[in-house]
């Protein structure tokens, strides 16, 4: 693997786990409500999707429909989700970042 693919493969690899983790930490919270178990904490479930796991926690919600009536779950768990997309677009879209610093600047200036 040439060297400059490398932090890609770890970022990968990283979020292969992290929403593996996640994945499971949901099922098995939602198995332990079934039988009245000791659950999960909810943030410890928005941790690990804060983390990286938004897209297992989201598959999980759907799929073993958990945390889906649970409103402010819900709503943080979006929270999460779109300041991971505003972090990912600032990142990877330099002139996003340039708009943004102009507009400050400009806001600055009418002070």
């Amino acid at each position: 693997m040439p060297d400059s693919l490398l932090p890609l493969a770890i970022a990968a690899a990283y979020l292969a786990l992290v929403n593996l983790i996640t994945y499971i930490l949901f099922a098995f919270d939602k198995r332990r409500g079934r039988v009245r178990g000791r659950r999960i904490s909810e943030s410890n479930l928005l941790l690990w999707s804060a983390v990286g796991g938004t897209p297992a926690a989201k598959l999980a919600q759907k799929r073993l429909r958990h945390k889906t009536v649970k409103q402010p779950f819900a709503r943080q768990l979006n929270a999460i989700i779109w300041v991971q997309i505003l972090i990912v677009v600032f990142i990877a879209f330099p002139q996003v970042r340039a708009l943004l610093w102009q507009a400050l600047t400009f806001v600055k200036g009418l002070n």
